[in-house]
C-alpha cells in the first residue's frame, strides 16, 4: 500500500527520536546522524544545487542515497534533505522546481522526526516549493510555485499555497463548457 492510498495522516507516518538531552533536538544532532555523513552530503548537495547538468544531477543524489528514477529533472538549486537524503524517492520522469526544497526531518524542541519523501511518477514540484517529511505526491500531480506540502497530494491533482490545497479540476477533466446568457 503507497502512502496515497492510506488514510493515515503525515504525522503519524513519521517516526519520532526523543531528545537525548535538555536542549532541543538540533542541538544533538551529531547523535541523529554522523558528521562525516551529514558533511558530505553537504558538499554534494552544494555541487547538484549549482550543477547545470541532469545527468549529473541524478548520479549525484543516487551516490548520497536518493532513489532517483530514470529522467528525473533536479532544478537549479533545488535542495533534498541533507540529513536524511536516504529517505527520498524521485520517480521516473519527475520534475523538481528551481528552489524547491524536500525535507525528511523535523528538528523540534524535544524530539526530532523523520519520514519518507516520495515523489511520483511525472510528479511536478514548483519553484520554491517546500515538502514536509512523511509526504507522498501521486504521480502526475502538480504542486504551485512557493506552496508548502503538509500532506499527501493525490494524483494528477494540482495543489497551491500555504499550506497546499487542491485547487481547480484535476489535469485531464475537459473545461466546461461556458454558461448560457
Amino acid at each position: 500500500m503507497t502512502a496515497s492510498d492510506d488514510t493515515t495522516p503525515r504525522q503519524d507516518r513519521v517516526q519520532r527520536h526523543a531528545t537525548p538531552g535538555p536542549r532541543n533536538s538540533l542541538s544533538h544532532w551529531t547523535t541523529a546522524r554522523n558528521p562525516l555523513r551529514v558533511a558530505i552530503n553537504y558538499v554534494v548537495v552544494w555541487l547538484v544545487r549549482i550543477s547545470p547538468s541532469l545527468r549529473l544531477k541524478r548520479w549525484l543524489l543516487r551516490r548520497i542515497g536518493v532513489t532517483v528514477g530514470d529522467g528525473v529533472s533536479w532544478g537549479l538549486e533545488a535542495t533534498p534533505d541533507v540529513f536524511w537524503p536516504d529517505l527520498i524517492t524521485v520517480r521516473a520522469d519527475a520534475i523538481i522546481g528551481y528552489d524547491a526544497t524536500i525535507l525528511c526531518h523535523e528538528f523540534l524542541q524535544d524530539e526530532y522526526r523523520t519520514g519518507e519523501v516520495i515523489v511520483g511518477e511525472r510528479a511536478m514540484i514548483g519553484a520554491g516549493a517546500i515538502v514536509l517529511p512523511g509526504v507522498e505526491i501521486g504521480e502526475g500531480a502538480s504542486i504551485a510555485a512557493n506552496s508548502l506540502v503538509t500532506q499527501d497530494v493525490p494524483p494528477d491533482t494540482t495543489v497551491a499555497g500555504v499550506p497546499a490545497r487542491p485547487m481547480g479540476k484535476d489535469r485531464g477533466d475537459e473545461d466546461e463548457p461556458p454558461a448560457a446568457e
